[in-house]
């Protein structure tokens, strides 16, 4: 059980969870609980889905068979180079969840009577794969990031206010998603960092490639400094309360972590650090913006 809970990859779960559950309190007061957890279960499903194809794809390409020690954030969950689980183990695994994900929205859809469900769902399915998996292998070729921003901000955040509301796309809800997308691509970047080296040796090109580690914290940076940007200008312009201005203490953790890239840029051991403070931000300004728009 430790060990496949460990192949989940589950702490970043919350990364899929909160983005999802502040889209579908956007409907507010029209919120269905229903619609909102068969939604849930194929969010959830589908974030599972891709972490283990992920793992599936960077043993297949050599990435992590690189460094074998495990470093709980980045790296992989290393139980293939432990022999622990065989690569068709995490592939069956992904498979299943995809296909259990699919279930859920086909049920949706069903409720909706909506076949643009399904269509919209398909498409984010196919891109979380792509972004490990071969052909396309977004994350191997310097588009991973974007990817991940869209799925994990503007995706999420929207999917939740359309099944809610039966609205796609949406303004409000696409401008309110930039700071879950912009977290969420910090916390890859900061992974990515002391992936650096090993990623190379297996032909995987992510955006740390084009800076290099010694300056890898001016682009994270820039991803956090944007983040609590938006946040604040969407408070300025009222898409937001007041209460959301309480995740800006939150920046204070961002700016510890860019110190770590900064003074230990090829010190996994230090690095880890700096993964688990992006972590934290995260589901804490998440938290924050969720209490905000409930209050």
């Amino acid at each position: 059980m430790k060990n496949t809970l460990r192949a989940l990859r589950l702490p970043f779960i919350s990364a899929s969870i909160l983005p999802f559950i502040f889209g579908s309190l956007l409907s507010r007061p029209d919120f269905n609980f229903l619609l909102f957890l068969l939604g849930l279960i194929a969010v959830i499903a589908t974030h599972l889905s891709a972490n283990l194809i992920n793992d599936y794809a960077d043993s297949k390409s050599g990435a992590d068979w690189q460094d074998m020690n495990f470093y709980k954030f980045f790296g992989g969950s290393k139980l293939i180079q432990k022999g622990i689980f065989p690569e068709k183990f995490y592939f069956r695994a992904a498979l299943s969840f995809a296909l259990i994900a699919v279930s859920y929205v086909i049920a949706l859809a069903f409720i909706l009577r909506s076949l643009f469900v399904i269509v919209i769902y398909l498409c984010i399915i196919f891109f979380s794969w792509s972004y490990s998996q071969k052909p396309l292998q977004f994350s191997y070729r310097r588009l991973g990031e974007i990817f991940i921003f869209l799925l994990f901000g503007p995706a999420l955040v929207m999917g939740g206010y359309f099944i809610q509301t039966g609205i796609f796309p949406s303004r409000e809800g696409f401008f309110l998603s930039l700071p879950f997308g912009l977290l969420t691509t910090a916390i890859l970047f900061a992974n990515e960092v002391p992936d650096y080296s090993d990623d190379v040796k297996s032909g995987k090109f992510t955006w740390v490639s084009i800076v290099k580690p010694e300056h890898a914290f001016l682009p994270y940076s820039l991803l956090t400094g944007l983040a609590f940007f938006f946040i604040l200008l969407e408070i300025k312009l009222g898409y937001l309360k007041l209460p959301a201005a309480f995740s800006l203490f939150f920046i204070a953790l961002t700016f510890k972590a860019a110190v770590i890239l900064k003074k230990y840029p090829r010190d996994k051991e230090r690095l880890v650090g700096s993964s688990k403070l992006t972590i934290i931000t995260q589901t804490m300004v998440s938290l924050v913006l969720i209490l905000a728009l409930i209050l």
